[in-house]
């Protein structure tokens, strides 16, 4: 795995949520709205490449984050970004998904308003 330099205390992708990617962008102006939110998605969801289509997903919105698979047949992870684009992301974690994938149900904790993005990308950690 590549390590960038990035800001003091930013680590690769590879690490759970409390661990930013590298290169975060600065801070953004006050009053956009940025938010971030842990998920946790139940179902058919692990061997039907649905990391992969998240990460999709959450680039082509615009957001960031990570998104991994548990150990309990779950994808957990983490989105950052604008409210609106933030809910879009939600709104596909629970009703969309990957083509093969059976959803469930999708569970969001731990949201909180943030004034810059904690990491540079959207990351599947393997």
């Amino acid at each position: 795995m590549e390590i960038r330099e990035g800001p003091v205390g930013a680590m690769p992708c590879a690490l759970p949520s409390n661990f930013p990617c590298p290169e975060a962008p600065p801070t953004m102006s006050e009053g956009s709205g940025l938010i971030s939110v842990d998920y946790e998605v139940f179902g058919k969801v692990q061997g039907v490449f649905f990391r992969k289509h998240t990460q999709a997903q959450g680039k082509k919105l615009g957001l960031v984050g990570w998104v991994q698979n548990t150990n309990y047949g779950t994808v957990q992870g983490q989105i950052q970004g604008p409210l609106i684009k933030v809910r879009q992301l939600q709104e596909w974690l629970q009703k969309t998904g990957s083509p093969k994938s059976h959803i469930d149900r999708a569970e969001f904790h731990n949201e909180k308003k943030i004034v810059h993005l904690e990491h540079s990308d959207f990351c599947i950690i393997k």
